[in-house]
């Protein structure tokens, strides 16, 4: 299948080398001419077959819009635009009837998997009508984890990223907990081998996961996580899932306070929030800040 790839970032790049691995053809655009295919968005969009298709990987809020409001005026009838940022869901139903409204399609997509999900497949949670999710089914085939799992049409337009929402929600407190053990097992003089203590928590455990095993990746780095200052950024979905809560009077009590830890990183040096940096930087290759010198 031939689709076109806007944004080719630390998500974007290895998509497009995942599916030309696949066997599809993907023509990039960056705005960094050293990453992209073409010069110009149009060209891609000059260089695809009718229908074209037309995948957006880029930041959400104001950058996705106005590649949204190029596409508008350079796609025709019959085309399908994917949204596969962090975009809110709400902004899915506007780009949708934007769209819509001179008969292109659109789907958006949540994509989970990082920095590693070229190697292992990205976890995709797609919103949007029938015809349109099918006809792209195998750019999701290619982009998916090996395997039956790893992919979901979750729903009409905005579905894909509320799931995805979700998820980092859910990821936030995952985290926090994970931070908060490890604080705490550093913080007593018993136990003199925190590392190996969550090393051993890899097998036969009922918290093991990947996150535990990117904990260990990181302390096995750095074994205290001393070169790291206490501070991680909050991408925006936490608040959204809060908010979504809010809205439907649902409980989240877990996701609610991990959201605010992450508040505490603005006002000083939190140790928890060095275990929740080093976790962002191993499975997003999110940037940290390194700890002050003394």
């Amino acid at each position: 299948m031939q689709i076109g790839l806007v944004g080719l970032g630390k998500m974007g790049g290895n998509m497009r080398e995942r599916l030309r691995n696949a066997g599809h053809t993907v023509i990039g655009y960056d705005t960094n001419p050293e990453l992209s295919d073409v010069d110009h968005l149009s060209d891609l969009v000059d260089r695809l077959e009718r229908p074209r298709a037309v995948w957006v990987m880029v930041p959400a809020g104001a950058v996705t819009q106005h590649v949204i409001d190029q596409l508008c005026s350079l796609l025709k009838h019959g085309d399908v635009v994917v949204d596969g940022g962090n975009s809110r869901w709400t902004d899915d139903e506007k780009h949708a009837k934007e769209l819509g409204a001179r008969g292109i399609g659109f789907v958006d997509a949540g994509v989970s998997g990082g920095v590693w999900g070229l190697k292992n497949g990205y976890a995709l949670m797609v919103g949007g009508d029938e015809e349109h999710v099918e006809r792209l089914k195998p750019i999701f085939d290619a982009l998916k984890p090996d395997g039956p799992y790893g992919y979901v049409h979750a729903g009409r337009v905005g579905a894909g990223h509320f799931a995805k929402m979700v998820h980092n929600g859910i990821e936030y407190a995952m985290m926090q907990a994970y931070a908060e053990g490890w604080e705490l097992l550093e913080k007593v003089d018993s136990v003199d081998n925190v590392r190996e203590v969550f090393r051993s928590w890899q097998e036969g455990t009922v918290i093991r996961s990947w996150l535990l095993d990117l904990a260990v990746n990181a302390l096995d780095e750095d074994q205290h996580l001393e070169r790291l200052r206490g501070y991680a950024e909050d991408s925006g979905e936490g608040r959204w899932t809060v908010e979504a809560a809010i809205d439907n009077a649902v409980p989240l009590p877990a996701i609610t306070a991990s959201l605010f830890s992450r508040f505490t990183s603005r006002q000083e040096d939190s140790p928890q929030m060095k275990m929740v940096a080093a976790l962002r930087k191993q499975f997003g290759g999110h940037a940290v800040e390194a700890a002050e010198k003394a």
